[in-house]
């Protein structure tokens, strides 16, 4: 039987965050995962970028994350909030140098990750491999693969995604509902620099998100995430390119000029869900395992790896202090360290969500005189500004860009 300090059931992004920050810190690992991980660094597989908080973005240059990126990201110097194309939005601008967050293609982040935890001294990626039995003891854990190998640790890490099979071997209860629209994701061509802004255009029919993506082969490009009501979204998919951009350049109102698609489109619905708990016997859920919520902010990525640094730093400290791992104690302390912050994510995305998408000039006059109303209170914009960067609240060692 082989053995580790920490199983981990799911190898996307989060899971080989988690592990690469065990491994950075000493602590032995064995991550599986039944997807073939050769497809997942391809553009057909993932042609999605994701928006990486300037915490998280710490904590992948800790643990040695951001040494195997393929091509460099776009840093996000400024988030422009609007209410359609009307005046009176909302401008973050950071005064110091860190960026907002950075932009980075899945496919450059998911391969960066994958190196990362293959060169791993404490690390084993068993890819292409599925637990037959998940046997959690009073004295540990024993994963059983359908290969007939038999695995053991202490604890066991479920990052294993949204219908996550250990939640719900577990019977954690949860939270969840569907919202009636459908993210189209896709990478524009645009004629004007972007000058590293983000830009997030609410419309009572779903907001509309650009995001700033490096140029290529000297053509100037974004990512747009356009929430659209679920019964338009196959209308959307069924114009030609050429009508999508037209659409798409009208939506921003022509400010960067003549677009073109630079990529396919590709669409996703949109949910939200939160468990009610975020551990179990020898049991700690992570990501979208525990939480899943709308990309209005950019926040589920990120919200994944400020779980994965917890949990590491909760794990590497109980190690030094000899205690086991799988320790209910311990496990409490992830727990508290989490389920705040990623209940006030996700309430504050969801309210977001329907106060944006009231209809009527009523609404829209209310909202700007609120963004103009933040524009002016500073206190609450560098609060809102920490949120979106992942530098509130009580943050573990790896997100401030420290070692545990």
């Amino acid at each position: 039987m082989d053995r580790a300090d920490v199983l981990i059931l799911g190898g996307g992004p989060v899971g080989l965050a988690l592990a690469s920050a065990l491994d950075s810190s000493g602590l032995s690992a064995i991550l599986i995962d039944p997807a073939d991980p050769s497809v997942r660094t391809t553009q057909a597989f993932d042609g999605r970028t994701s928006a990486v908080s300037s915490s998280s973005v710490r904590m992948l240059e800790t643990t040695g994350v951001l040494e195997y990126l393929p091509e460099p990201g776009c840093p996000i110097r400024t988030i422009q909030v609007a209410d359609g194309l009307q005046p009176g939005g909302l401008a973050f601008e950071p005064e110091d140098d860190e960026p907002l967050g950075v932009m980075h293609e899945n496919r450059h982040l998911r391969a960066a990750l994958q190196a990362r935890a293959e060169a791993g001294r404490n690390l084993w990626l068993l890819w292409n491999s599925r637990p037959r039995t998940v046997e959690r003891e009073a004295h540990g854990v024993v994963v059983s693969l359908e290969d007939g190998r038999r695995l053991c640790a202490p604890v066991l890490a479920a990052v294993d995604g949204r219908n996550s099979p250990m939640r719900e071997e577990a019977g954690i209860p949860i939270a969840r509902w569907k919202y009636d629209h459908m993210a189209v994701v896709s990478t524009l061509r645009h004629e004007r620099p972007h000058g590293n802004i983000a830009y997030e255009i609410f419309y009572p029919t779903g907001p509309f998100a650009l995001l700033p993506m490096t140029d290529e082969g000297g053509s100037h490009r974004s990512a747009i995430v356009w929430s659209v009501p679920k019964d338009d979204a196959a209308g959307w998919m069924s114009l030609s390119d050429e009508q999508f951009a037209g659409e798409a350049q009208a939506t921003m109102g022509g400010f960067l000029g003549k677009i073109e698609l630079a990529a396919p489109r590709s669409t996703y619905p949109l949910g939200f869900h939160h468990s009610a708990r975020m551990i179990d016997q020898r049991l700690a859920l992570v990501g979208d395992a525990a939480h899943a919520v709308h990309p209005i902010a950019g926040q589920g990525l990120n919200l994944g790896f400020r779980d994965a640094a917890a949990l590491a730093q909760v794990l590497v400290e109980g190690s030094r202090l000899g205690l086991d791992l799988g320790d209910r104690q311990l496990l409490e302390r992830y727990q508290r360290w989490r389920s705040l912050d990623a209940l006030s994510v996700a309430v504050a995305t969801d309210s977001l969500t329907r106060v944006y998408g009231i209809p009527g000039k009523t609404a829209s006059a209310v909202r700007r005189f609120g963004m103009g109303v933040i524009d002016r209170l500073g206190p609450i914009k560098n609060r809102l500004m920490s949120e979106a960067r992942g530098t509130s609240g009580e943050l573990p060692l790896l997100l401030r860009g420290l070692p545990i």
